[in-house]
């Protein structure tokens, strides 16, 4: 086994391999119904918690923290750009809304991961997550068959569902290693 860097924080568990203890865990964990909805939903709120749970308790400059150089991956870049994702999918795709991508110049490039140590971005950065994923809740709540057709794309709300839940499943394994990397604490 290699030597420890020094300069790296010790890893933390809350319990046993998890870096909450499982009383303290607001996540579902399959702990609803068993119908189409029900699962997709679930599921996508669980992902919804580890995102604010592996960000929890940081200030600007550790949510600002890229990983390695040269990637400019982040936690707070994970939330832009989960945040965009959430307003593509269900605004544009699923209602047909024009406008555009959140976090994106007029040229069409990806400012989600452009982020500075600064709390104003990280509060923004936060109320425009938790506004998308209301507009979110209230779209997907008005419809009541997860095989309806989406207005701007010939894509079954289900498949919309399960690609939101693939993003946020993907970043969550990075945060797992970026939060580990901040603080020392393992994810989950």
């Amino acid at each position: 086994m290699a030597d420890k860097d020094p300069e790296l924080p010790d890893r933390e568990f809350g319990w046993w391999d998890m870096f909450v203890h499982e009383d303290d865990d607001a996540r579902a964990d399959g702990d609803w119904a068993h119908d189409e909805r029900s699962v997709l939903l679930g599921f996508l709120s669980d992902r919804r918690l580890t995102l604010e749970m592996k960000c929890s308790g940081l200030d600007a400059k550790q949510m600002a923290r890229q990983s390695v150089p040269p990637s400019d991956l982040s936690l707070l870049g994970i939330v832009q750009h989960l945040t965009s994702v959430e307003n593509y999918w269900i605004q544009q795709v699923v209602l047909g809304l024009e406008g555009q991508r959140l976090y994106e110049d007029g040229d069409g490039n990806d400012l989600a991961f452009a982020v500075e140590a600064d709390q104003e971005m990280v509060e923004s950065a936060w109320a425009n997550w938790r506004e998308e994923v209301a507009k979110t809740t209230a779209a997907i709540g008005a419809i009541t068959d997860m095989g309806q057709m989406a207005k701007a794309q010939a894509m079954p709300i289900r498949e919309i569902l399960v690609h939101l839940i693939r993003e946020y499943a993907q970043h969550m394994g990075h945060a797992d290693l970026l939060r580990e990397r901040i603080d020392g604490r393992v994810g989950q």
